[in-house]
């Protein structure tokens, strides 16, 4: 009777398990950024009507179509709207806005996400997604090394073009990304506008994880001063932390339409210039050493993409970042390309 009476609570705790799981929506409420997993999504609309009808304050209704673990779609109707600049004047697909009203995401995983920015492939190309992918790894190598970072979610986007006259549907890679907001309310505190600040009075530590990962993935295309591809996040006690975001200009993704500021001395994108205001030099030592310890994770990221890159990209990826290991290592390369390199202004 013992063995019975212990079999039976047993069973009974199994199969109150088993109810507690299936009484949760397919997709649990406020997960977006809890999980690595690629998300399924499906959209249509017509990309020359977004672009003629939406700005920065117009949205359009529209609707997305999400896929739950068990394979159905689930309608999710949003608003959409084109943002940004050089993506939007020069890609075919332009990068979007979307919201989501409370009662329209309640149950599904945008359930604390009320806006999201929609990071899509820039060209048609064949190969557009590798570059997708490639600015996807950097937000992943950025949160690796730095705590204040944008979050992220990759996505496998369904998409039908109603501009298209047969309107087939292909098959994106894109992300979405945190809204500011948000970022700024999981570490209590505020994203500044209208300032300019410069970037010596933000705190040493984290500034210079941030400069170094630009140069890690050979960023110049930003500006805290002039917030340009860049927020600044306040936090309690009037601490000021970079925010950085939008690596696709960069030697790490180094797309076709890559592009060098005139106000930096380089050629192209894939060459390393160091943008870092200068720092008393124990915090140049200290996250010198942080970098290198973790170099192999940072190579290990790289490798979980490998699979949306050709050969030879991937082969380009993981050198490119060895490159920057190597500075590191050597004492007179880091001498001379980060400390002696800073800005002082």
């Amino acid at each position: 009777m013992r063995y019975f009476n212990l079999l039976f609570r047993s069973f009974s705790g199994l199969l109150l398990a088993i109810l507690i799981l299936f009484s949760f929506p397919a997709f649990a409420q406020g997960d977006l950024f809890d999980s690595d997993e690629i998300i399924d999504v499906k959209m249509q609309f017509s990309v020359k009507d977004i672009r003629k009808d939406t700005n920065d304050s117009t949205f359009v209704d529209e609707v997305i179509w999400l896929k739950d673990s068990e394979g159905n779609w689930e309608e999710i109707p949003v608003e959409l709207r084109v943002r940004g600049n050089f993506r939007l004047t020069n890609c075919y697909y332009p990068p979007l806005r979307m919201k989501i009203k409370k009662k329209n995401r309640e149950g599904t995983i945008f359930e604390e996400n009320k806006s999201l920015k929609v990071v899509f492939p820039c060209s048609r190309a064949k190969n557009a997604d590798s570059y997708v992918a490639k600015e996807f790894m950097a937000y992943q190598i950025f949160e690796e090394v730095s705590e204040y970072t944008f979050q992220t979610r990759m996505m496998r986007i369904t998409f039908i073009n109603e501009d298209d006259r047969k309107e087939e549907e292909i098959e994106l890679l894109g992300f979405l990304l945190e809204d500011d907001d948000d970022v700024a309310d999981r570490f209590d505190g505020e994203i500044l506008e209208g300032k300019k600040i410069l970037g010596s009075l933000m705190e040493p530590l984290p500034s210079v994880r941030h400069d170094y990962f630009q140069m890690l993935i050979g960023n110049t295309d930003f500006s805290s001063l002039f917030r340009h591809n860049s927020k600044i996040l306040l936090l309690p006690e009037e601490r000021l932390i970079p925010l950085a975001y939008d690596f696709d200009m960069t030697g790490l993704v180094n797309p076709p339409y890559a592009q060098v500021s005139n106000l930096v001395d380089i050629e192209k994108v894939t060459d390393r210039l160091y943008r870092g205001f200068c720092r008393e030099r124990e915090f140049f030592e200290e996250v010198r050493a942080e970098f290198l310890e973790k170099e192999g994770r940072i190579m290990e990221i790289a490798s979980d993409y490998e699979s949306y890159l050709s050969p030879a990209e991937y082969r380009e990826t993981s050198r490119f970042l060895g490159d920057f290991f190597d500075i590191l290592r050597n004492d007179k390369a880091f001498e001379n390309q980060i400390v002696s390199a800073c800005r002082s202004y």
